[in-house]
């Protein structure tokens, strides 16, 4: 059994507990027996090589092994501020950016957004980034920050950071210009497309404007092109 399972409490003196849908899919549906090998993660970069010790009706006991740390990523540390798309589209959209490493996806606020970051849809996506790194074998998640405008997304930047206004109107993307950078945010408007006084935050904000290919791209093509380029 190679699955892998996301823990929402780190082991404790060799032991730890699923539970929830985690423990369901491992009992009911995996059918696991007592002994089965199963490696673990919790969502800060480190992973656990485990085997099954008790199932009971929604937990089950695991006996964990010494932790190993993931890798530090590699590249920059991006943060793309997307206005989400609709429907299963977020999903997609999470799922991708998951797997190329993304580090924090920010729903973006707009004028001419066409989809709400309420509380609801934010833990669906924070579901579905666990989902993701199960599959992908991250162990880092990426980070569902909440919902921002262009200034507030841009404040919260470190020092050093650079910040990309995804606009198919203006030059190609230069990602060497990018080198040396401490961070970048990328900025993907709704469909619609960002509002002049909307480029004019980001602008002001020290932002440059660059598209990622010959044609117009939607949201989530936009923020994958993107993160593609830059992972």
């Amino acid at each position: 059994m190679s699955e892998r399972f996301f823990l929402r409490s780190a082991p404790r003196e060799g032991r730890a507990t699923l539970e929830g849908d985690e423990a369901r899919h491992l009992a009911r549906v995996l059918r696991a027996a007592v002994g089965d090998p199963v490696r673990v993660f919790d969502g800060s970069g480190i992973e656990w090589a485990a085997r099954v010790a008790a199932i009971g009706r929604d937990e089950v006991t695991l006996d964990v092994g010494p932790p190993t740390a993931a890798a530090a990523p590699a590249g920059v540390a991006l943060t793309l501020a997307v206005a989400l798309p609709k429907g299963e589209r977020q999903k997609w959209l999470v799922e991708k950016l998951t797997e190329l490493g993304v580090a924090r996806l920010v729903p973006l606020v707009t004028t001419r957004g066409v989809a709400e970051a309420t509380p609801a849809a934010l833990e669906r996506l924070r579901r579905g980034v666990i989902e993701a790194c199960k599959q992908c074998g991250r162990s880092r998640l990426m980070e569902i920050a909440v919902p921002a405008t262009i200034a507030e997304a841009s404040a919260a930047l470190p020092a050093g950071s650079r910040t990309i206004l995804c606009d198919p109107d203006a030059p190609p993307l230069d990602a060497e210009a990018l080198s040396g950078a401490a961070a970048v945010l990328g900025l993907v408007g709704p469909e619609g497309g960002f509002t002049p006084e909307e480029t004019a935050v980001a602008l002001s904000a020290g932002g440059v404007r660059a598209r990622l290919g010959p044609h117009v791209l939607r949201v989530e093509t936009a923020a994958v092109a993107l993160a593609a380029r830059l992972a």
